[in-house]
């Protein structure tokens, strides 16, 4: 049985992840990281705590869906004094924050992704054969979110935007738009656009398109429930569990 913390506990996906490992049969919370007060029932005889330190000692494995800081502060944990198996979901990372990643995979196995959703890395895939394929089609992206959303674009759509611009000998930073106001010119050959619009309850809305003269192709995903991101999540924690250390995607855990 793999003993799984929570970071994150109190957020809307860590709720899906305390309800969804209720009556998993090959994992179990033992512990829960929160800074706030939890007003919701956790099964008997898991530790809710808000330090760090003491997450890390009680999992074999931490999931952490939570904001950069968060993340910050659990990697800074982990590296400096308790490795564990870590599944990062959290979106919106800096430079830094990657950095930390890349050196706690150095000891343990690390899974990061903008997306754990089995729909999304299938979308990552077809966007980066269309992309070579249609090297000559302009590519634009639009991502929708909820009103909640503070980073913008969303990772995912980050994601797909790297797919494309690999795919295509570019570099994303080079010839990335993020949005267009007054006689700015034709659109340039190489430029990807990723545009980002926020209202409602939007769970998640990624479109990746494909346009030409006389035809276009539009490649898009829609969750309907974070649920499908808390289930991707425990999928992977159960997947890198005695893993060797090394930075892990979610196409590693579903073998694409």
């Amino acid at each position: 049985m793999i003993k799984i913390g929570i970071h994150g506990s109190t957020g809307r996906v860590g709720k899906l992840l305390i309800e969804n490992l209720k009556n998993d049969k090959n994992a179990k919370i033992t512990v829960l990281h929160a800074i706030e007060e939890i007003n919701f029932s956790v099964p008997e005889g898991v530790l809710v705590t808000n330090d760090t330190k003491t997450l890390l000692e009680n999992a074999d494995v931490v999931i952490d869906f939570t904001l950069p800081k968060g993340s910050e502060s659990l990697l800074e944990t982990a590296i400096n004094k308790i490795p564990k198996p870590l599944v990062i979901g959290t979106t919106g990372l800096n430079p830094h924050q990657h950095n930390l990643i890349k050196e706690l995979s150095k000891k343990v196995p690390v899974l990061y992704s903008t997306n754990m959703s089995l729909g999304i890395a299938v979308l990552n895939k077809l966007v980066t054969i269309a992309s070579g394929v249609l090297s000559d089609f302009d590519a634009e992206i639009v991502e929708q979110h909820h009103r909640y959303k503070k980073d913008a674009p969303s990772g995912t759509a980050l994601t797909l935007g790297e797919n494309v611009a690999n795919a295509r000998g570019l570099v994303l930073d080079e010839v990335r738009v993020s949005g267009r106001n007054g006689n700015i010119g034709e659109r340039n050959k190489d430029e990807i656009a990723i545009m980002a619009l926020r209202g409602g309850d939007i769970v998640g809305r990624h479109t990746v398109g494909f346009y030409n003269d006389g035809e276009f192709i539009e490649l898009n995903h829609t969750a309907t429930s974070r649920d499908t991101f808390a289930k991707g999540a425990i999928r992977a924690a159960k997947w890198i569990a005695g893993k060797e250390p090394k930075l892990y995607s979610i196409n590693d855990c579903l073998g694409l």
